[in-house]
């Protein structure tokens, strides 16, 4: 078998998931995008997610490819006896809805591992169990009491990120948990739960300043005006308004940037000579720094890092994204089937196996697309599923 026709590691695995919005997603999609079969329950009249405006416009392309859909009833016992077949031929399980909502239902794990006990269960929730496990979470909300907001805004101005970190991250952590037990599977025979939490996924986020407080006994400052590592790593204002990050983070590339730049004077000069003194001298350093640059064009200095190998970024808008050249170039966007049938270039996973990145072999499902297969495969009668669909306890295409 040659490289290009190898399986994906996770093909023959039959994922089964009861979840919306982006954080049970995210976990569907890393492994459907790594080969497995990835079944999504969607209520009548399907996820909310393929409606939604403003910033979820894009949730559903963006988290949903590589999957197939099947549309149950779930509040009715022939939608449950539906989704219980599915979840006994599955391998995993996932779910992120409220607290005791699977348990109603009569999908939880307990229930579902007495039926298939080589079944790993995968739970997203806003909290792990504890004192917070019974609230209701967003990722905003986690990002405000779990110290992210203060940190990514200005001094009094807790600001959240500017994406869905802990529900992707959050996700993310979930397909690792369920590779994890996979494993496990393998060494036990057994099943098992697997828990993933925004809030918990925020404190793992934010640890690097909790772990600055025990080294030094000073909290964090914000982002915004925290007091740097590096000596330039900064923002820079240029030629017509432009903004370019231009970097020099150590003794070596400060010389680089100096000779760079023509600033022989600074390079010289003895109260600059490491890279913690240049961090002591920012109040006076930085000002001299942004005059000399101001006259430049982002471009010029761009080019001018590039060919010096220094760290430098344009400031993009994610829109700018579309036609950044090295994504269309290295096969970093594949065409995915947006809400309304048009198709758009999406991000893929940020990984590459043996050089090739994992694609779309799917695209995001229609509502209830694969419903008719899906019952027929968990061995329904065409009749049986038929009766479903007109009931509507089902729907399909």
């Amino acid at each position: 078998m040659s490289d290009s026709q190898a399986p994906l590691p996770y093909a023959g695995i039959r994922v089964v998931e009861f979840s919306h919005m982006v954080m049970g997603p995210t976990c569907g999609l890393l492994l459907g995008d790594l080969g497995a079969e990835v079944i999504k329950v969607e209520p009548v009249g399907g996820d909310s997610t393929r409606r939604l405006l403003g910033s979820g416009a894009g949730f559903f392309p963006a988290f949903n490819r590589n999957k197939k859909s099947i549309v149950l009833d779930l509040k009715t016992p022939e939608g449950i006896a539906a989704a219980l077949a599915l979840a006994d031929s599955a391998d995993i399980v996932t779910e992120n809805y409220k607290p005791g909502t699977m348990k109603k239902l009569g999908l939880d794990y307990a229930t579902l591992k007495a039926r298939n006990p080589r079944l790993i269960y995968v739970s997203h929730k806003g909290f792990l169990p504890g004192p917070y496990e019974q609230r209701t979470a967003l990722d905003e909300v986690v990002q405000m009491m779990g110290g992210l907001a203060y940190m990514t805004g200005r001094l009094g101005d807790p600001l959240r990120a500017g994406t869905s970190v802990n529900d992707i991250m959050g996700g993310m952590f979930g397909a690792i948990g369920a590779m994890a037990a996979l494993r496990q599977r393998e060494l036990t025979g057994e099943g098992c739960e697997v828990q993933s939490a925004l809030f918990e996924n925020n404190i793992f986020l934010v640890a690097q300043h909790m772990m600055q407080f025990a080294a030094t006994g000073q909290a964090a400052d914000p982002m915004p005006s925290r007091i740097s590592a590096w000596g330039i790593y900064d923002v820079f204002t240029v030629k017509d308004g432009e903004q370019i990050f231009l970097a020099a983070v150590s003794d070596k590339q400060w010389a680089v940037f100096c000779r760079a730049l023509g600033l022989g004077e600074l390079l010289a000069d003895p109260r600059l000579a490491s890279n913690n003194d240049r961090v002591r001298a920012r109040d006076w350093l930085m000002p001299l720094l942004r005059a000399h640059v101001a006259e430049r064009s982002a471009a010029e200095l761009a080019a001018l890092f590039e060919a010096n190998e220094l760290p430098f970024a344009p400031i993009t808008k994610p829109h700018e994204l579309f036609d950044d050249p090295h994504l269309k170039a290295s096969g970093g966007m594949a065409p995915v089937r947006m809400n309304d049938g048009s198709f758009s270039p999406v991000p893929l996973l940020p990984l590459a196996l043996d050089g090739a990145r994992p694609g779309i072999r799917l695209q995001p499902p229609l509502t209830g697309e694969h419903t008719r297969e899906l019952l027929l495969g968990a061995g329904y009668s065409a009749e049986a599923v038929e009766a479903l669909i007109a009931s509507g306890r089902a729907q399909a295409q």
